[in-house]
């Protein structure tokens, strides 16, 4: 199985026309098809978008290498009311 995402635009008539290259004559498909109307603002932004520097968080996860560097205790969660 393979996904193809692609991003098209419909028609005066509100016809949306997809024209996909299998690379196979005649062969048969199942096609499954998700229509999402395109939102004008993205929903979520790459870190480098935000001001951030390529790959620093890939570079920077599970960086601390001081052996004296612990967490320290976090206390007791309080206690909640059970549902039944």
């Amino acid at each position: 199985m393979q996904t193809l995402r692609t991003l098209a635009k419909a028609d005066a008539d509100g016809v949306l026309h997809l024209d996909i290259r299998v690379g196979a004559p005649d062969a048969e498909y199942e096609v499954v098809i998700v229509l999402q109307p395109k939102s004008a603002e993205p929903r979520s932004k790459m870190p480098e978008e935000l001001g951030w520097p390529p790959r620093f968080f890939e570079e920077t996860a599970g960086a601390i290498q001081d052996p004296t560097f612990r967490r320290h205790e976090q206390g007791e969660f309080e206690k909640r009311i059970e549902f039944e």
